[in-house]
């Protein structure tokens, strides 16, 4: 059985997952915007052909797998996005799949998973069932590669490529890369790839209202839990119980700080990027953007915000669009 990987994910890896993606996948576009009268660059990694940031991890993760790794197969963990990211991945490589996916994770989600050929395996989260657990088993049974959502050194170089592209693009524009990169924080793959890809930028990451384990990890310097009676969140991509050790060892060392959003500013957010920028978010993907236009995190012309993911249903969206708070 291959067992969790256990070394550190490092800068010169996140070199060569951007390296790998670049043959893959065109550059999502880095779209200047004014937020609250500071001008502010949003990578709108929304647009990637699974809708989220999640391809880039599981595709640097899935394509150094060995030949025997490959015809094991692999086991993923997700609500959708990161779900979706294996899933594709896994059908360019012809590589079985299974992902663990939460029995109240969005339709669209678990809809979009199965079309590519994954296999989906529901875990009760509104329950308290153990999602790793659920994983592990099925990894006992069959031998596969768990290719977890943030708790892996090849998942975070992955997603850090998003900090080598960011950083080439405003460098394209005169700029001396980002002095600032905010973030949507589940479990922290994200911000802890950004930071080893943008070591002289702050990293903010951003965690839902109820959610913000690691806000407060970073407040007390130990990992902290999600409590059990954690509030319902439509920000469903940032359900994560804890971070890892792994992503904890980079964040506590690279981001002086984690912010919180309510779910009034991510549907605020949600309507200005449909209306200034012309996407369409989810709200998970929109956790970044709601601290900045809350006037949460100091903004300047190399301000980056990170729009993560765009897979919500049309009702879904249609309501957040017609509210009014």
């Amino acid at each position: 059985m291959t067992t969790q990987p256990m070394r550190a994910p490092t800068s010169e890896g996140v070199a060569r997952a951007a390296a790998k993606i670049a043959e893959l996948l065109v550059q999502t576009p880095l779209l200047e915007t004014e937020v609250n009268g500071a001008k502010v660059w949003c990578k709108a990694d929304s647009l990637q052909p699974i809708g989220a940031f999640k391809i880039r991890g599981a595709w640097h993760r899935l394509s150094d797998l060995s030949e025997d790794e490959r015809q094991r197969g692999v086991v993923g963990v997700s609500s959708g996005n990161h779900a979706q990211g294996v899933a594709w991945a896994a059908a360019r490589l012809g590589i079985p799949a299974t992902i663990v996916m939460p029995v109240d994770a969005p339709q669209v989600k678990l809809d979009a998973t199965r079309a590519m050929g994954a296999n989906v395996v529901l875990y009760d989260r509104p329950g308290g069932e153990d999602r790793d657990a659920v994983a592990q088993r099925l990894i006992d049974q069959t031998g596969a590669t768990l290719v977890h959502a943030y708790g892996d050194p090849w998942v975070i170089e992955g997603q850090g490529s998003a900090g080598i592209e960011i950083t080439a693009q405003l460098r394209a524009r005169g700029l001396d890369g980002p002095t600032r990169i905010v973030a949507c924080c589940g479990g922290g793959g994200l911000t802890a790839g950004l930071a080893l890809a943008c070591p002289d930028a702050e990293i903010v990451p951003v965690e839902p209202e109820g959610w913000d384990d690691v806000a407060r990890s970073l407040a007390t310097g130990e990992i902290q839990r999600v409590a059990k009676d954690a509030p319902p969140t439509e920000c469903d991509a940032l359900q994560t119980p804890a971070t890892w050790p792994i992503n904890f060892a980079i964040l506590k060392q690279r981001c002086a700080y984690g912010l919180v959003v309510t779910p009034a500013e991510v549907r605020a957010a949600q309507r200005f990027a449909f209306s200034k920028l012309h996407l369409v978010l989810e709200p998970g993907g929109a956790a970044a953007l709601a601290a900045a236009l809350a006037g949460k995190v100091p903004l300047d012309g190399r301000t980056v915000i990170m729009l993560t993911g765009s897979n919500t249903d049309p009702a879904s969206f249609a309501k957040v669009l017609s509210s009014n708070d």
